[in-house]
C-alpha cells in the first residue's frame, strides 16, 4: 500500500514539475517584443498641481446602485444597507431565533415522557402498555388478501 502511495505521489510530482516548466516557457515566450512601435511613442505624465491634491475628483467612480449622481450618498446608502442587513438581520435575528420560547412544547413533551417512563419503571409496569390501542379497533387484512406478500417482522 505504501509503495502505491509513493508511486502516486512521484507521478503527481512529475506532473507538477512538467506544468511548472511549461508555464515558465510560456512566460519566457510572452516577453519577446516584436513591435518597435511601443518604444517609439512616449507618454508624458499629466501635470499635477496642488489644487488636484486639495480637491480630488473621482475619475473612475462606479455606483453601487443606490445613487447614480452622488458618490457620497451612494457610499452612505451602501454602508447603511449592509449594516442593517448583516448586523441587525443576520446577527440579532439569529440571536432572537435561537432564544425563542418553545412554542411547540417539544421540551415539555420530552420531560413528560421521561417522567412517565420513570413512574412506570418504579411501579414495575411495562414501559409501553400492550393494551395501549384496543385490539378490537385494529383491522388487519386476511391471509387471502395478503396472498404471496412477504411479511417482515
Amino acid at each position: 500500500m505504501s509503495a502505491l502511495f509513493r508511486l502516486t505521489s512521484r507521478a503527481l510530482a512529475l506532473q507538477r514539475s512538467a506544468a511548472l516548466n511549461q508555464a515558465a516557457t510560456l512566460r519566457a515566450c510572452r516577453s519577446i517584443n516584436t513591435s518597435p512601435k511601443k518604444d517609439e511613442t512616449v507618454a508624458a505624465p499629466a501635470s499635477v498641481t496642488t489644487e488636484d491634491f486639495a480637491n480630488p475628483s473621482p475619475k473612475n467612480w462606479m455606483s453601487y446602485g443606490f445613487d447614480y449622481k452622488s458618490e457620497a450618498e451612494d457610499r452612505k446608502a451602501t454602508k447603511s444597507t449592509f449594516f442593517v442587513a448583516v448586523t441587525l438581520c443576520l446577527v440579532w435575528g439569529t440571536f432572537y431565533w435561537a432564544y425563542l420560547p418553545d412554542t411547540q412544547l417539544r421540551s415539555w413533551a420530552q420531560r413528560e415522557g421521561f417522567l412517565e417512563l420513570r413512574r412506570r419503571e418504579q411501579a414495575g409496569l411495562d414501559l409501553v402498555s400492550p393494551d395501549y390501542v384496543d385490539k378490537a379497533s385494529i383491522v388487519l387484512p386476511s391471509d387471502e388478501d395478503l396472498g404471496d406478500t412477504e411479511i417482515i417482522i
